[in-house]
């Protein structure tokens, strides 16, 4: 799937707050706002390279002229726009790229159930599917996890989907690595205990749980392979 540009050079200076980041553009420093709350201290590291899309008036009130979409680790690119994914899985659900979801059609997006929002209402054989997408930027070791920062809501919608399963509705949870270096997927039980716990109370109840990893280039991000997932307490 194409990204949407133009994406210009710039390096990281400093995060002033979760949703802001000050860039270097030119020589200049500018603020440019980061579409991702996660702590990101492994990637966000002064003087790493970015790409940032300019705004170009598409919204008269924002504050920044710049988004930050992705940072460079290593040799590779790691998107750090955690609105992608959903763009990216429903791209990939609606031409049939997605291989473990290759079988579904999507009825709806953001669906309400109760009061919770799912990402993604799909469809088999008749039956109702409700899907919601997690978007993954940690990778240590080749391990992929998740949370980086504690998501009281991603545990809200683990129980809620664990409940929608125990009613007999089919449901799943799909962790999109927005790298390609991970070979292995857990939760991240250090960082939030409460998502990890909840997660496997959902695995329990029967909620499907995926993982893949995505290969990211400046100008378009592209599915490499679904992963393992190991939900044990270390």
């Amino acid at each position: 799937m194409n990204i949407a540009g133009p994406l210009e050079d710039a390096r990281f200076v400093e995060r002033p707050n979760r949703f802001l980041t000050v860039v270097d553009i030119g020589g200049e420093a500018v603020e440019s706002h980061l579409p991702d709350p996660g702590r990101l201290r492994e990637l966000l590291i002064p003087g790493a390279d970015l790409k940032v899309r300019p705004s170009n008036g598409q919204s008269p009130n924002r504050r920044t002229r710049w988004t930050t979409v992705m940072v460079k680790s290593g040799r590779q690119w790691v998107s750090i726009d955690s609105t992608l994914p959903n763009r990216f899985v429903s791209n990939l659900l609606e031409s049939g790229k997605l291989p473990t979801y290759k079988s579904f059609r999507v009825v709806k997006s953001e669906v309400t159930v109760g009061n919770h929002r799912f990402d993604f209402l799909l469809e088999k054989d008749g039956a109702p599917f409700y899907l919601e997408v997690k978007s993954v930027t940690f990778v240590e070791n080749f391990v992929a996890q998740f949370p980086d920062a504690v998501t009281e809501r991603g545990a809200r919608h683990a129980f809620s989907l664990a409940e929608i399963s125990r009613r007999g509705v089919r449901a799943g949870i799909l962790f999109v690595c927005q790298r390609p270096d991970a070979t292995l997927f857990r939760p991240m039980w250090g960082r939030d205990p409460k998502f990890a716990e909840a997660l496997l109370e959902a695995e329990a109840a029967g909620v499907r749980i995926n993982v893949i990893t995505a290969e990211v280039k400046p100008g378009a991000i592209t599915y490499k392979q679904e992963i393992p997932y190991d939900l044990s307490s270390p």
